[in-house]
């Protein structure tokens, strides 16, 4: 147990609930829960991202691992190859290997994310910020294309807090919570 939740880190199994565990605040990236502690899990990342309008999960990538989100409430736009889609609760995005992405939440409405990808970024090249037009209309976009995750997120990170880790608050995964 930390002061801001749950965190396991031991091997085995284990269960528990998003409510109870360590959430992380990337103010314009959103809040989120991995579910791990310092031991990442070894084959995937698994991730629930809470969005407020506006808000974005990352900064529009590709990278070498699979990716798949599926969204559980409210609604995002999907920035794919370039291209805006709507997605709303239920819909299921498949990221395949060097497929261009990134999800904004959408206009006056949150929304929550499953996020699942594959570990091992690192083989064969990892991840690349791409600089993308309609990603750069929602603040998503790198200027310059790069690996370097501090040059991609050095504005957003400049602004945040040393620690982000926070407690779960009510109303982030559902109203009646």
């Amino acid at each position: 147990m930390s002061k801001n939740g749950l965190v396991v880190d031991g091997e085995g199994w284990f269960i528990v609930n998003a409510r109870e565990s360590r959430w992380k605040d990337e103010g314009p990236l959103g809040l989120y829960c991995t579910f791990e502690g310092k031991r990442r899990f070894p084959h995937f990342g698994i991730n629930i991202t809470v969005l407020e309008p506006g808000e974005r999960i990352g900064m529009y990538h590709r990278e070498k691992a699979q990716e798949a989100f599926l969204v559980l409430a409210g609604a995002c736009t999907l920035i794919v190859e370039g291209k805006e889609r709507q997605l709303v609760a239920w819909d299921f995005f498949y990221c395949a290997p060097e497929t261009e992405h990134i999800i904004v939440a959408s206009g006056q409405q949150s929304a929550v994310v499953l996020a699942v990808g594959a570990r091992g970024r690192g083989v064969g090249g990892g991840i690349i910020y791409t600089v993308c037009k309609a990603a750069g209309r929602y603040g998503a976009s790198v200027v310059r294309e790069t690996t370097e995750p501090a040059v991609a997120y050095a504005k957003v990170w400049a602004e945040l807090p040393r620690s982000k880790f926070v407690k779960y608050r009510r109303g982030w995964l559902s109203e009646d919570d």
